[in-house]
């Protein structure tokens, strides 16, 4: 009998980042973690910032990738993941990130609308998730 996996797709709207069949998936969504094994329930949901794990070779994780939100589509044959910002954990720059997360405070801070403020604040939520995701890696 063959060995039974998941395609997976992780696709951001400059390029498809990552399509190959894994063993699990675990996703960041809107109301919280969920892995996707073959044969899983279809559904749909939001991905909130965090990290996707991607399962090769014996459960053992072989990819974890960032992402700053977007949506995701599961079949039993197969996980899709729309991101809006994604990139693999290890090519983050933490001196970068928290740079960029003390200016996007201060655009809260310095924000003239309140439009503008929610686009900061959410702004602050992804770069928050993105150090927080970090810290947990090491």
């Amino acid at each position: 009998m063959a060995e039974q996996k998941v395609e997976f797709e992780l696709v951001s709207p400059e390029k498809l980042l990552l399509s190959q069949a894994v063993d699990m998936v675990v996703v960041p969504g809107g109301d919280g973690d969920f892995g996707v094994l073959p044969r899983h329930a279809p559904m749909i949901s939001t991905v909130r910032p965090g990290v996707i794990s991607v399962y090769e070779e014996r459960r053992a994780v072989s990819q974890r990738l960032f992402v700053s939100g977007g949506f995701a589509e599961v079949t039993p044959e197969r996980c899709t993941v729309l991101a809006v910002e994604a990139e693999p954990l290890e090519e983050i720059d933490r001196a970068a990130t928290e740079q960029a997360l003390k200016n996007a405070r201060e655009d809260v801070a310095d924000a003239k609308s309140e439009h503008d403020k929610a686009v900061a604040a959410k702004r602050v939520n992804v770069l928050e998730a993105k150090l927080d995701a970090l810290s947990r890696a090491n």
